[in-house]
């Protein structure tokens, strides 16, 4: 996600100070941390606009602000080959001109207006999120219609966006946790769309052009894929103007390369990988096949999985890892479902001399909840857990209509929000240890392991 105009370094932009501007950012940001709403205490409504654009709304007046979530499902999935980090580059370009201004200029008026606009790409789909004042609607939807419909990808931005992203890989290719994650991926998904790097290499990036950006925009930014919900200041009928206003001048149906879809990955067999890196501590990714989002088994692995490593300290993983033994100051996992595969994953980082043992710990916590690992207490707990935090994901507009772009993008129906707690509450002690038996076999564990371990061989 890129940060706030203001705050952009190395840019080439001439350094100013003008008062409003700030003032109104000032308001913004103040406006964004008081929006907090009774947990759960919300209406969504479905809206059609009168050019046929679906979204889903949650009308809050208490603040003039409103909060704007979107999706276009494509994302780096569809990148071309050759031209890996199209989808990154373009989020990158987003605010660098439209219409009739460029880069400065556009900058500026994202100032005067106090209006926040990102872009950010997944391997799924590619995401905008826009939080804007009332008093500043309608300039700054003009504002994103621009960056969507007529972005300029002038060269003199696309070239100090390019030397940025190249930057940034330079600086991926030092960090353990991304070299990890990264070898983990091309492992798990050799082959496949998802095992390609996202954020490009520097020859993909080099290779890329404005036609290359200007292309993926048309196929990808289009109504038929997209997915939208506001949350805030505005009615039906605004919305419905709003959604024509900004998409209805995109392309009817988006023009998506086929993704094949995954029943398990790397081939169903284990494995391990170490990549030498000279580095302190050894970090350590590792995973196996998980389960879909509309999976009957994905709401019982949720609640596993927060047993197994997703409830920080509470965890199975952090006690056994970390507590009882020592050796790492922190691990985890998580059940991840993409559009056309699932993982289940985890990671930890420890010194080198400790890696190897750290993994053992962990293979013997997966094998032992797979058998007889898991009782009534472990379950009890977590669904507590689950349910009563589940309100702090809707606490402000803004993490509402996150929360709800999510569920929309899933396909989970308007009503997830009032099913989910009875969804968690039904789990029983039987779904857990079936979906563990399922999901958690050992045998099949893929490990990435970046740094100089000591005592592991490096594969096998």
């Amino acid at each position: 996600m890129k940060l706030l105009p203001a705050f952009r370094a190395g840019n080439g932009r001439a350094a100013r100070f003008d008062a409003a501007p700030w003032l109104a950012a000032l308001a913004l940001f103040a406006l964004l941390a008081l929006t907090t709403r009774p947990a759960l205490a919300m209406k969504i409504q479905s809206v059609k606009s009168p050019g046929g654009i679906e979204a889903w709304l949650v009308e809050d007046k208490s603040v003039p602000l409103v909060a704007l979530r979107f999706a276009f499902e494509g994302g780096s999935a569809q990148d071309p080959a050759g031209k890996e980090g199209v989808a990154n580059f373009i989020t990158a370009m987003m605010d660098e001109g439209a219409g009739d201004l460029a880069s400065s200029a556009f900058q500026e008026r994202l100032e005067e207006i106090a209006m926040r606009m990102s872009f950010e790409d997944g391997k799924d789909w590619l995401y905008g999120s826009v939080e804007m004042l009332s008093a500043n609607r309608d300039a700054s939807i003009e504002l994103l219609k621009l960056a969507l419909n007529k972005p300029r990808f002038d060269e003199a931005a696309l070239e100090r966006i390019r030397k940025q992203l190249v930057a940034n890989l330079v600086y991926a290719e030092r960090d353990p946790d991304k070299v990890a994650g990264k070898a983990w991926l091309a492992t798990a998904f050799a082959g496949h769309p998802y095992a390609r790097h996202a954020n490009g290499t520097p020859e993909t990036l080099a290779a890329i052009t404005r036609d290359d950006l200007e292309a993926y925009r048309k196929r990808i930014f289009a109504r038929s894929n997209l997915k939208v919900v506001a949350v805030g200041d505005v009615d039906q009928a605004t919305l419905g103007k709003m959604l024509d206003d900004v998409f209805g001048g995109l392309a009817a149906k988006a023009d998506l390369a086929a993704v094949p879809k995954l029943d398990g990955i790397g081939g169903a067999k284990g494995g391990k990988t170490v990549i030498d890196m000279a580095v302190p501590q050894s970090v350590a990714v590792f995973g196996l096949g998980g389960l879909a989002r509309k999976d009957p088994d994905f709401i019982p692995g949720f609640v596993l999985n927060h047993i197994l490593g997703g409830g920080g300290f509470a965890s199975k993983l952090m006690e056994e890892v970390r507590e009882k033994r020592g050796l790492a100051y922190s691990v985890y996992s998580y059940f991840h479902p993409f559009r056309h595969a699932a993982i289940f994953q985890g990671s930890v980082a420890t010194k080198n001399e400790s890696i190897a043992e750290s993994l053992d710990v962990i293979r013997d916590v997966l094998k032992g909840m797979s058998e007889t690992g898991l009782d009534a207490t472990d379950l009890d707990n977590a669904k507590k857990y689950l349910i009563g935090s589940y309100p702090l994901r809707f606490d402000t507009n803004a993490k509402i209509a996150s929360q709800l772009l999510g569920i929309l993008q899933d396909d989970l129906g308007i009503d997830y929000v009032d099913k989910r707690n009875a969804l968690i509450e039904a789990v029983t002690l039987d779904d857990l240890k079936r979906v563990a038996r399922r999901v958690l076999k050992v045998d099949n564990l893929i490990v990435t392991v970046v740094g100089q371990p000591t005592n592991m061989a490096k594969g096998g």
